[in-house]
């Protein structure tokens, strides 16, 4: 009889394990000033943001931004980033809870469309490192969606097996990254989404973190 493979959770970083939706709205906005373009409040963020954010964009501006409209909003939006998220921290519970999956035998990774450069050292100065098997952030042009970079990312794991693999995220795309991998999703009202737009994705939606993690060794046992 074959051993069975421990549970796995890939994390999702900006909007859920990192709680950056101030500085994210803010650069949004800024990026949204570049043209002419009136800020968006929270709510209206999380009702109408998507993936790829070019469509997001095409949600506002009622068509799609030009090449270098969206490469001067990209740029805008990621230098306001930048200097902002110095003052967001780590969601409510994470260490605790990165922690307590850890010693309880599961493994775990991170799997972001943020920056890789800039993802690993932020990720290693909450001094959370240790507790993922692998940490990797978007290498190549930014506003496209994740599932690919899913493929890649559970390719790379030794052991583990989408069939006991939990995506938590804050986005729709990070359940469609799942799917198209086979592996299940829990999505978390905490970020870029409303609860409404997450529940019609048709996974499980929560409003913590810690229903979140046991949700998923639920669906993964």
């Amino acid at each position: 009889m074959g051993t069975k493979t421990a549970a796995h959770i890939v994390w999702d970083w900006n909007g859920t394990l990192f709680h950056d939706i101030d500085a994210i709205i803010g650069a949004t906005n800024a990026a949204f000033a570049e043209l002419g373009l009136e800020p968006l409040t929270l709510e209206k963020y999380r009702e109408l943001y998507c993936v790829p954010v070019p469509k997001f964009y095409e949600r506002l501006m009622g068509r799609l931004p030009t090449e270098a409209e969206w490469e001067a909003m990209d740029d805008i939006f990621h230098r306001y980033y930048a200097e902002h998220r110095g003052a967001c921290g780590l969601t409510v519970g994470a260490v605790e809870l990165l922690s307590g999956w850890r010693s309880a035998g599961h493994s775990q990774s991170i799997l972001s469309m943020y920056v890789h450069e800039e993802l690993v050292p932020l990720v290693r100065g909450f001094g959370i490192e240790p507790h993922f098997i692998r940490v990797d952030g978007r290498t190549g042009p930014s506003g496209g969606s994740k599932a690919e970079h899913m493929v890649r990312h559970l390719a790379s794991l030794t052991g583990v097996e989408p069939g006991r693999t939990v995506v938590i995220g804050d986005a729709a795309d990070d359940a469609v990254a799942a799917l198209h991998v086979g592996a299940r999703a829990v999505l978390y009202t905490g970020g870029s989404h409303g609860r409404a737009s997450l529940e019609a994705v048709g996974v499980p939606v929560v409003d913590t973190l810690e229903e979140a993690v046991a949700e998923a060794e639920r669906i993964a046992a």
